[in-house]
């Protein structure tokens, strides 16, 4: 089993930044993929970004250009920096890794952003 810890979520103002963390332990695949998606009150979990092992990215077309995500491997730990936030961004941010073949999925609790004045 792995298990997923995020932190770093919160109130945040129109424009301003946050950086989520997200923290994995127990029996790490060797070669993973480290994700993070989001869901809105009444919407679907949308993935917003992902980094491999080997560090390849993908990002949403609404998270290009303003959120950066990272993986320190030695930590196993996955980061989301998010700049130019706007309250389109408010949701549930979930932690998401799974192996090459995706026969292991793992998901974390979840941490609250919310942008508003």
């Amino acid at each position: 089993q792995v298990q997923l810890v995020e932190s770093g979520g919160g109130l945040v103002q129109p424009g301003g930044s946050l950086r989520l963390s997200c923290a994995a332990s127990g029996s790490i695949p060797s070669f993973s993929t480290m994700a993070w998606y989001r869901q809105a009150p009444g919407k679907q979990r949308d993935m917003v970004a992902s980094i491999s092992t080997g560090g390849n990215t993908g990002y949403a077309d609404s998270a290009k250009g303003r959120f950066n995500i990272s993986r320190d491997n030695a930590k196993h730990t996955t980061y989301l920096q998010m700049n130019s936030l706007t309250p389109e961004d408010t949701a549930v941010y979930y932690c998401n890794l799974y192996n090459v073949r995706r026969t292991r999925n793992y998901w974390g609790q979840g941490t609250q952003v919310t942008v508003s004045s």
